[in-house]
């Protein structure tokens, strides 16, 4: 599965996400590109999923329309201590996303 991490995540994350081809979008150098470009973007280069932490893209763009699955993290902040526990949420959610589908991995308190 090919998998690109947004620029507000950290870049670490890559090796959290065994088993899958990880990019970064400064890997891709799609840095600043709003995210309606940067969902096209992914499409056309054939990623599976977007993994995010920002939440406004949901409220921006009508995701069942897009060709792949975004994963949200939502987490008190953006740290690798904060985040590198919920990968293994996404890596199960995974197994059973389809193109257009959203995740949601919430922190636990």
């Amino acid at each position: 599965m090919r998998i690109l991490l947004d620029e507000n995540l950290p870049k670490r994350l890559k090796g959290e996400l065994g088993g899958h081809e990880v990019w970064t979008i400064r890997d891709k150098r799609w840095s600043g590109k709003k995210n309606g470009e940067l969902l096209g973007l992914a499409i056309q280069d054939r990623f599976d999923v977007f993994v995010t932490a920002d939440q406004n893209i949901k409220f921006q763009h009508n995701l069942a329309n897009y060709a792949i699955t975004v994963v949200f993290l939502v987490a008190k902040d953006n740290t690798i201590e904060r985040l590198k526990p919920l990968m293994t949420l996404v890596l199960e959610g995974l197994e059973s996303a389809k193109p257009g589908e959203t995740l949601h991995i919430t922190e636990l308190e």
